[in-house]
């Protein structure tokens, strides 16, 4: 099965020319999409790589944007000049190695209960990233962001919220939500949920949407080996004091306003979308 003609992708660049230029390539090398869908939304890059893609990436849609509005934003963008039934949002430092990602279609084309499918990240070195998570609990933030989630009994909570052991059948599974680093999603359904919430500038935008997918009757799903390669820089892992580590707990904060983080159980999909229908605003 190609996906061909069925597949828009849409790579947000900041700052990042060379990584997105390879991510580009091996779309396009593998049949991923067509050059023609391959959209790259550059945010107001102050090292003129906006400029240099629009010259060097022939046959791609270029669209160099006037402010840097967050990665919500420049997806949103993206997603607007997007035409096919599926849209893969991808980050800039992934890249593809075969054709696997049909997998991730198959399930798509077969379920129409499936909204949204993650890819199976993995790291240059082959090693699995596991991109799966459960909803957030006060506590599943402080193991992950503090030396103490290292250890028992907090470390199995933190490998149960990160879900390590889901991949272990190597079949699909239901996901509360995926890392927004590479996923597909049905185009019309992004478009009906609102798109991506752009009151997130970086982190937890991911996590947002998978609420709502799951509060619109559509199920979130990661498939195993539909692989992407992810050269990954986790800057979010980063202390709390830092850039990333402030914006990751802002998002988190504005996350929270809109749906309950408990203290110790995480919420269980019913929950989110309990509140996602309803509108209700956090207790």
């Amino acid at each position: 099965m190609s996906s061909t003609g069925r597949v828009s992708a849409v790579i947000v660049n900041y700052n990042t020319p060379e990584l997105t230029h390879k991510c580009v390539e091996s779309i396009a090398r593998f049949g991923v999409a067509n050059r023609a869908d391959i959209i790259v939304v550059d945010n107001a890059s102050p090292d003129g790589s906006g400029a240099r893609l629009s010259r060097e990436l022939e046959g791609v849609k270029v669209i160099c944007s006037n402010r840097n509005a967050g990665f919500s934003a420049g997806v949103n963008i993206g997603a607007a000049a997007a035409r096919c039934e599926y849209l893969l949002v991808l980050n800039p430092d992934t890249y593809f190695v075969d054709q696997s990602i049909c997998l991730a279609l198959e399930i798509l084309d077969q379920c129409s209960d499936v909204g949204l499918v993650g890819l199976d990240l993995v790291y240059p070195d082959g090693k699995r990233q596991f991109s799966a998570r459960r909803f957030y609990s006060i506590l599943d933030i402080l193991g992950r962001r503090l030396p103490i989630g290292r250890y028992w009994p907090l470390k199995r909570r933190i490998e149960d919220h990160m879900m390590l052991t889901a991949w272990d059948s190597e079949t699909p599974f239901d996901a509360d939500w995926v890392m927004g680093t590479g996923f597909v999603v049905r185009r019309d359904l992004f478009e009906r949920v609102g798109r991506m919430d752009e009151g997130y500038f970086l982190y937890m935008e991911d996590v947002e949407l998978c609420a709502r997918m799951w509060g619109a009757g559509s199920r979130v799903v990661c498939v195993p080996n539909a692989r992407l390669v992810h050269d990954h820089q986790r800057s979010s892992a980063a202390g709390p004091f830092s850039w990333a580590g402030r914006m990751h707990l802002k998002s988190l904060r504005l996350f929270s306003r809109k749906y309950r983080v408990p203290l110790l159980t995480p919420p269980d999909v019913s929950a989110v979308s309990r509140l996602q229908s309803t509108g209700q605003p956090r207790p």
